[in-house]
């Protein structure tokens, strides 16, 4: 159906939908250097504006990212709404630490709640959708917590990621864990419907072929929250994602 197949494209803040168990993947940790305090934004909230196309079938869609903190625990919240055919909701919330995020809860929603609870005490992670639970690796992120990692690492020390620097993550979704590798593309100006961005360039590949590659824009002006995602498949279909404006939350 047209309506699924959009929903499952509209995972801006997911880069890949999986629509069966993956193995367990090994802790990683971003760099081989020892990871320094992360630079995490201020409470904000953006607007995006979004197109993208299916098939023959274009369309233009709203986005938010909510990002909150009180200094210890944080919460992150990505919508994205299409008209006629609903929304998708990304939620997740956790601990903040010595080296950053510490996700416990992520839930995922399209028509009903999928979830992912990570249980430091026991060190496993347990998925709604049938899934056995997995070792916890360390440093691990789920499906939008990683966005925000990201970004407090590179705002931290901009320096020590240069073009062609490769950050790698555990990244746990509704279906099981991945491993999540992003390059350093540079730095990049971007005209966006909200003005023009500084940004830093990160790219990750499409590992299957059922997922998207995935382009993405850190931009400093925003605490280091992602002005762009964009995700494009072999076959021409693409969402894009753009920054339009922000606000405190």
């Amino acid at each position: 159906m047209i309506s699924a197949g959009l929903l499952l494209l509209l995972c801006s803040a997911a880069l890949a939908a999986r629509p069966s168990p993956a193995p367990p993947v090994p802790a990683s940790t971003p760099t081989a250097a020892p990871v320094p305090a992360l630079a995490l934004p201020a409470p904000l909230r953006l607007q995006y504006a979004i197109r993208g196309r299916v098939g023959f079938l274009p369309y233009r869609a709203g986005g938010e990212l909510l990002w909150t903190h009180d200094g210890r625990t944080y919460q992150a919240r990505m919508e994205v709404n299409l008209f006629l055919l609903g929304s998708r909701v990304q939620h997740s919330q956790g601990q903040l630490t010595p080296a950053g995020l510490q996700p416990q809860r992520f839930v995922d929603r399209v028509n009903k709640d999928r979830s992912v609870d990570f249980d430091y005490a026991a060190g496993r992670i347990r998925f709604s959708e049938g899934t056995e639970p997995v070792p916890l690796p360390e440093g691990a992120q789920d499906h939008l917590s990683i966005f925000m990692q990201l970004g407090g690492l590179i705002g931290a020390a901009p320096q020590r990621y240069p073009a062609g620097t490769a950050l790698t993550f555990p990244a746990m979704g509704i279906y099981g864990p991945e491993s999540w590798r992003f390059v350093v593309a540079g730095e990049e100006k971007i005209d966006l419907p909200g003005g023009e961005q500084a940004t830093v360039k990160l790219t990750r590949a499409a590992t299957r072929s059922d997922e998207p590659n995935a382009e993405l824009w850190l931009a400093p002006a925003l605490g280091w929250l992602p002005a762009r995602i964009r995700l494009s498949q072999d076959n021409g279909d693409f969402i894009d994602q753009q920054w339009r404006g922000s606000e405190p939350p």
